[in-house]
């Protein structure tokens, strides 16, 4: 092939740089067209052998071949320079016949070829990238776009315009408001006029073809008129050739229905015409106010007295007073229309002046004053009250005071029962914590703590043996060593097993500190100081959290929660609700319960928010107990009032009893038996049977069943405090006679 370029003269390639156009009837692989349309590789093509010049030789010709290379490289490069011609030129050479200088007749050049297809894209074709028909927004904070055939990254062309070029571009470019950014090639497209009529046509709702028209008579193709051919072909169904089923079916169940007399047949219509109905034949017809119902008779004048009598008795007469008293009276408030007189006998009584105006008056009275029939009710009382089971039928509750409690010199303020029920707790005034038990009234042991004892708190896990004491600011927990030896030795290793954290906590609201000496044979394990006065504690279901009252509007550490296995301690309330009265944990669930002096409020301890708050519609509370199973509540205040609260109904009482007339101290549930029970100052103890059923729709029961009486009200003090036996319906109180009462 490049011996052959050799041979051609200069003149002739001149010639061909004239003729061939570079863009026209090259072929993309160097072939030309010929007027045939076959690609061939013919001597006139330019680019034969170009990109294999040099290389594809024999060794004879190596140097002849390099000068020839050089010659068609710098020719190749003389013609890419050379302005493409558009196709304007291609037609004016087409129109133009002369032949232009330097060119023979032999050498006349061929009209140049239009490619149909230049301007015949799709959009798969336009689409540069192949990563296919995917989101772009998944490689949005990636540098490529996907991954061609090979799997390869096809990288995001540069962009790196900033926000000035593009505005710079926004407002230079003419352009710019038909220009949009394609995602799929990461282009930019400039709109021609047609898409941007295609687009504002689209935006008004009309078609994208101008040519549709939309109004085009519709073509009915089911008309009435019976045509040769069916509009389908489809055959038709089985089932239009046999029975329906589902009708059979229907109908048997109606005829099934009309023997067992369930349906009954239609009677037929009777003709209304000649029947007339006796609108009186029910009535009286013999008294002219029969027919009417409603008819009041008038009311008969009181019969006369002995005032009217014409010999009446000498005290019904009145004297001088009496009578000038009357006459000076207005007439209606007379007490008598006249003035009573004595005749000697009847021939002598004149005729009544007043006759005519009476009568009168008595026939304005009768036809002015309007009268209704007023049925009267036969209403039982008994009706009235609600039907309440018998007392009896509520058993077993506790009746009769079984056992008493004597040891204390003061009042008792709190006591508490061991999860076993064989052990009582008292604290007392004369600052002595006494260990009872149960059964035979007899003090085991008597725990000297220096101070009146507000509150005990027997750990309910019946896996440790330990006694919460609240007395002035301090919180001591005792292990009482009663009961299972076992058990308090465990109890004693669990507290001795602390081991103190290598990283300083954060500074705690109380100081923690383990008792020494004599106080350590006591059976004083820890010692918790607060800043003030404690008033109650509580322990939480599981054994291991304890929470304390310090009852101060002022502070915003009224309430604290103590962890006893770590020995740490939280304030759970930055800001104060008012003054906290006693706290309480849910049996079930993580709330906690705080009441204040006039409403509870319910804190989910996990999500670290209040859930619910309640109203007593009370002055005072003084005490509150929850539920075993956790949806009803019981709050005793110093205005004598009990109210229960339904936490599933609503938030202000479900029931307020008023039983006691002075302040009630303390309320408490049983865990198995549904009993409940209140103490007060009047020395008494209610206890009410309440019922809490499994079916929401169904309120609870709660009827009063006994009255326990005898303890003796001391400086205006009666009962101060009431707990229940864990497993039995026994009853535990405490009073300000420095007495214990067990009511079984």
């Amino acid at each position: 092939m490049i011996s052959t370029v050799r041979k051609r003269s200069v003149d002739e390639e001149e010639e061909e740089e004239q003729l061939v156009p570079f863009d026209q009837n090259v072929s993309a692989d160097g072939q030309e067209e010929d007027a045939d349309g076959d690609l061939t590789d013919s001597e006139e093509s330019i680019f034969s052998g170009l990109e294999d010049s040099g290389s594809d030789s024999d060794d004879e010709e190596e140097d002849d071949d390099k000068d020839a290379g050089q010659k068609i490289t710098a020719k190749v490069k003389k013609i890419r320079r050379k302005k493409i011609p558009s196709e304007e030129d291609i037609l004016k050479e087409k129109a133009s016949p002369e032949e232009k200088p330097g060119q023979s007749k032999e050498t006349e050049p061929q009209a140049p070829t239009v490619d149909e297809y230049e301007h015949d894209t799709s959009d798969e074709e336009d689409i540069r990238n192949t990563v296919g028909n995917i989101p772009m927004e998944w490689y949005k904070d990636y540098p490529h776009v996907g991954y061609d055939l090979d799997g390869k990254k096809i990288y995001k062309p540069i962009r790196n315009k900033d926000e000035l070029d593009e505005f710079l571009n926004k407002m230079d470019n003419p352009e710019y408001w038909r220009t949009v950014h394609d995602k799929q090639t990461q282009s930019d497209i400039i709109l021609t006029d047609e898409q941007v009529e295609l687009v504002k046509r689209l935006q008004r709702g009309q078609f994208g073809d101008v040519n549709f028209n939309e109004y085009e008579p519709s073509v009915d193709f089911f008309t009435g008129e019976v045509m040769i051919h069916p509009v389908t072909n489809r055959p038709e169904d089985k089932r239009s050739f046999i029975p329906s089923l589902i009708e059979k079916e229907k109908v048997s169940k109606m005829v099934h229905a009309i023997k067992m007399g369930w349906i009954k047949p239609r009677k037929p219509r009777q003709s209304h015409i000649g029947q007339y109905y006796d609108i009186w034949a029910t009535e009286d017809t013999t008294s002219i106010l029969g027919r009417h119902k409603m008819h009041v008779p008038a009311p008969k004048m009181a019969l006369p007295g002995h005032a009217e009598s014409y010999n009446p008795p000498p005290e019904y007469l009145m004297t001088e007073e009496e009578r000038l008293a009357w006459e000076q009276q207005d007439p209606e408030d007379r007490k008598l229309p006249f003035l009573p007189r004595k005749f000697p006998n009847l021939r002598s009584v004149p005729a009544f002046s007043r006759f005519i105006h009476e009568r009168f008056e008595r026939c304005l009275d009768l036809y002015l004053c309007p009268r209704q029939r007023k049925m009267r009710v036969n209403v039982n009382p008994e009706d009235l009250i609600p039907s309440l089971p018998k007392p009896r039928d509520l058993q077993p509750f506790p009746t009769t005071q079984a056992l008493v409690y004597k040891g204390h010199t003061s009042l008792i303020r709190s006591i508490s029962v061991s999860p076993t029920g064989q052990w009582l707790a008292s604290g007392s005034d004369d600052s002595t914590v006494r260990l009872w038990e149960v059964c035979s009234a007899r003090c085991l042991k008597t725990i000297p703590v220096g101070g009146a004892v507000k509150s005990v708190a027997w750990n309910p896990n019946p896996s440790v043996c330990l006694l919460a004491v609240a007395l002035n600011s301090t919180v001591l927990l005792i292990n009482p060593g009663v009961g299972d030896k076992l058990v308090s030795t465990t109890t004693d290793q669990l507290i001795q097993s602390y081991e103190a954290p290598d990283e300083e906590l954060a500074k705690q609201p109380v100081t923690w500190s383990v008792t020494e000496g004599e106080e350590l044979s006591l059976g004083l394990r820890l010692k918790i100081e607060h800043p003030k006065a404690v008033r109650q504690v509580t322990w939480h279901g599981k054994g291991d959290y304890l929470a304390s009252v310090m009852p101060d509007p002022s502070s915003n550490q009224q309430v604290l929660i103590h962890q006893v296995s770590k020995r740490r301690s939280q304030n759970p309330f930055r800001k104060s609700k008012g003054a906290v009265q006693c706290v309480s944990f849910h049996p079930v669930r993580p709330y906690f319960f705080v009441a204040t002096q006039r409403s509870v409020r319910i804190y989910n301890l996990i999500k670290q928010e209040l859930s619910k708050k309640l109203m007593s519609n009370s002055k005072w509370i003084s005490s509150m107990a929850i539920h075993p199973a956790g949806d009803n509540l019981i709050c005793g205040s110093y205005d004598c009032k009990l109210g229960w609260f339904d936490l599933d109904l609503s938030t202000k009482p479900y029931k307020v009893l008023r039983h006691h007339k002075k302040a009630v101290r303390g309320v408490a549930y049983h865990k198995h038996h549904p009993l409940f029970a209140s103490a007060s100052d009047d020395g008494s103890v209610i206890v009410c049977h309440g019922m809490v059923y499994n079916d929401l729709l169904q309120n609870p029961l709660i009827v009063p069943v006994k009255v326990l009486k005898g303890h003796v009200i001391t400086s205006d003090l009666g009962v101060l405090d009431v707990t229940f036996h864990p497993t039995q319906p026994w009853l535990f109180s405490s009073g300000a006679d420095a007495t214990i009462r067990l009511f079984t």
